[in-house]
């Protein structure tokens, strides 16, 4: 036996046996904590945080068969049918506000602020839960253009007056929504109201919860039908669904790609800042490692002249969803999607024999406030 320096003991050198069970201890030990590390990597513990449930069952996962032969029939595409959310004629804001809403009332909010355009769907079902909870609820819209406000509109406007909005302010384009909320807010507290204020599309690190466990949703039904997803197609606006879908996938360590199509007058390098800047505040929120930035993929040649504007793409688009599947997409968001997803498939971008996924973000509301373009 070596004789030990002071305070340290060394054993004789190990014979071929104890070094050959003393490497199977380690990589045993190895693979058991890379089990614990993978365990924890994959659970997210959205217990932590104050939710609603207005979400009871998970929303349909489909196929599309008479629109995929109608594009060649090369790639299989499917759809996930977030539009059949419950009430208020439904949408994806439904799974945000479920925590928007719980942090309001956990505050001890009794009066909800947000803002978003002329024909929001946000707004309509920010309003509707408003009115399930027994709050008050103001709305703050935004012309594109001055004097485009028309009171007596359909679409979501009829639904605002319909639900009983507390009240509606019009600002223009170029104003900040965030000041002016929290000028309103700043009212509402004078007049003894307790206000909690929203943003567009609740889309902070609170609202993007909700897209962030959808994907656990998403990834239960897909395990379930044994359905392998190449591609994910969705809508990126305010940031907060892309942004949850992004960090819930690499939270949960699945690696299918999302393309976000631009809905909003933004440049593709533009908005996938945003939505990066999202995901990684969103993963802190849940404590996950950081979500990198490659898994971010924003396409900005769907816009057409601006938001909520509409193009050719975006209508026939609407037509094929509506004839060939019977399926109401809106002409702001979902539309303009399914005008990417058509030309990306009819384009070679995604392999033959590959499924696609496209999700339906709902806002069938706004199409009436759209008739004439239609016609």
């Amino acid at each position: 036996m070596q004789i030990p320096a002071r305070g340290v003991f060394v054993d004789a050198p190990l014979s071929a046996d104890q070094r050959q069970f003393s490497n199977s201890r380690f990589i045993l030990f190895a693979i058991i904590c890379c089990q614990f590390l993978i365990f924890e990597f994959n659970t997210m513990d959205f217990t932590r945080f104050p939710r609603r449930r207005y979400c009871k069952n998970p929303t349909p996962l489909e196929p599309l068969p008479r629109l995929s032969s109608h594009l060649g029939g090369k790639v299989d595409i499917w759809i996930k049918r977030d539009d059949l959310l419950p009430d208020a004629s439904g949408g994806n804001k439904t799974r945000k506000l479920e925590f928007s809403i719980g942090e309001a009332i956990a505050q001890g909010a009794d009066t909800l602020i947000t803002c978003g355009a002329l024909q929001s769907n946000h707004c309509r079902l920010t309003l509707a839960y408003a009115r399930k909870e027994g709050l008050n609820c103001h709305l703050i819209l935004i012309e594109r253009e001055p004097g485009d406000y028309n009171p007596k509109a359909s679409g979501n406007n009829f639904l605002y007056h319909l639900l009983g909005a507390s009240g509606i302010r019009i600002i223009t384009a170029e104003s900040d929504p965030l000041v002016e909320m929290q000028k309103m807010a700043d009212q509402l507290q004078k007049a003894g109201k307790k206000p909690y204020i929203i943003p567009m599309g609740a889309s902070n690190a609170v609202g993007a919860l909700g897209y962030a466990l959808f994907v656990e949703e998403l990834m239960t039904q897909l395990n379930d039908m044994a359905l392998k997803i190449d591609q994910f197609v969705i809508p990126s606006g305010s940031t907060g669904t892309h942004a949850g879908i992004v960090a819930g996938l690499f939270g949960n360590n699945v690696d299918i790609p999302v393309t976000g199509i631009n809905v909003l007058s933004r440049t593709k390098e533009l908005q996938t800042e945003l939505v990066h800047s999202l995901a990684v505040e969103l993963a802190q929120t849940l404590s996950i490692p950081a979500v990198p930035r490659e898994r971010v993929i924003c396409v900005d040649d769907y816009i057409g002249p601006g938001y909520a504007l509409p193009t050719e793409a975006m209508k026939e688009a609407v037509f094929l969803f509506a004839r060939e599947e019977g399926i109401l997409l809106d002409p702001v968001y979902s539309g303009k999607t399914a005008a990417g997803l058509v030309d990306l498939v009819r384009n070679g971008r995604f392999s033959a024999g590959s499924t696609v996924l496209f999700l339906h973000t709902g806002g069938s509301p706004a199409l009436y406030a759209y008739q004439d373009v239609f016609e």
